[in-house]
């Protein structure tokens, strides 16, 4: 099989692998739906530091994150990530223990509208026609639901746009994902650690109470925030970036059926939603496809 056969039949799977966890990760949120989603989030920044090292230690990354350290803008834009990456965890894991995997599942299909309209706001790039269509269609959508329902899908909208300013202050650290993870979560650490011992003082904390399984799956939020991340740097360096952009909506069409399967109503105005986000999707999609004139790049290195 040639090299470059080879590369992108690694980079399909490695990518399916991370969007199928990420896609799933809801059913996770449901088994430790009884822990208040303050103390899920503090073992998920925790548990996802060791695992996190691990990886680096593997993969030889050590480099990228001392030279992060050391680097005071760097750090600086990274601790900004931080917060907003903590925030974006803390409001989807509150979502899926209030029922709102529908919510969620929405906000994600409209991040990648959001990052284009970032682009346009903060770069002065131009939609294109089917780019254009696809934002109209999406802000019909989420109008038909703010108005059916009585109030506006804040949920949705809070996790797209919270994603949309975490990417765009990303790319202005040139860091790999895992390497960039590792600092975000070695930043927020202490304030994880401080709320884990506050909470367990107080006889509060679910983790270490009697109930085994559930300390287990506490800690199992660790590989579960670091290894898709793994998986989607090893597929975005084999892959062009529209593929990559392609298998994006994998996750929250998994998240839609996950959904489904726990009986979350589904109104004629999540129908209508839906539709037009999937329809935007489509135009979307066919947009990137259309933009792809010359060969396919893959992503930098490093991710």
């Amino acid at each position: 099989m040639p090299k470059q056969t080879s590369e992108i039949r690694d980079g399909v799977i490695t990518g399916l692998i991370a969007y199928v966890i990420w896609g799933f990760l809801p059913i996770y949120f449901k088994i430790v739906g009884s822990v208040n989603p303050l103390e899920v989030l503090s073992h998920r920044i925790i548990w996802a530091v060791p695992f996190g090292a691990a990886i680096l230690f593997a993969r030889r990354q050590w480099p990228d994150v001392r030279r992060a350290l050391t680097h005071r803008q760097m750090l600086g834009w990274l601790s900004l990530s931080a917060f907003f990456i903590a925030l974006n965890w803390l409001v989807y894991i509150w979502a899926i223990q209030d029922e709102r995997i529908f919510e969620t599942s929405l906000g994600y299909y409209i991040n990648p509208l959001t990052n284009t309209l970032s682009g346009i706001i903060l770069f002065g790039e131009r939609l294109r026609r089917l780019q254009k269509l696809a934002v109209v269609l999406a802000f019909f959508g989420v109008l038909v639901l703010t108005i059916s329902g009585g109030q506006v899908p804040w949920v949705a909208l809070f996790l797209a746009i919270s994603f949309t300013v975490y990417a765009v202050i990303r790319k202005r650290v040139v860091i790999g994902g895992m390497p960039g993870l590792f600092i975000e979560t070695l930043l927020l650490l202490p304030f994880a650690v401080a709320w884990f011992i506050w909470i367990k003082s107080d006889g509060q904390a679910a983790f270490a109470a009697g109930d085994v399984s559930l300390t287990f799956w506490l800690i199992m939020a660790g590989p579960l925030t670091a290894v898709p991340l793994l998986f989607f740097a090893l597929a975005a360096r084999r892959l062009p970036l529209t593929t990559i952009g392609f298998m994006q909506f994998l996750a929250p069409t998994l998240q839609f059926c996950v959904g489904v399967y726990y009986g979350e109503q589904l109104t004629t105005a999540h129908l209508i939603c839906f539709g037009c986000i999937w329809v935007a999707v489509a135009f979307f999609s066919i947009d990137a496809i259309r933009a792809t004139k010359k060969p396919p790049q893959a992503a930098p290195a490093g991710a």
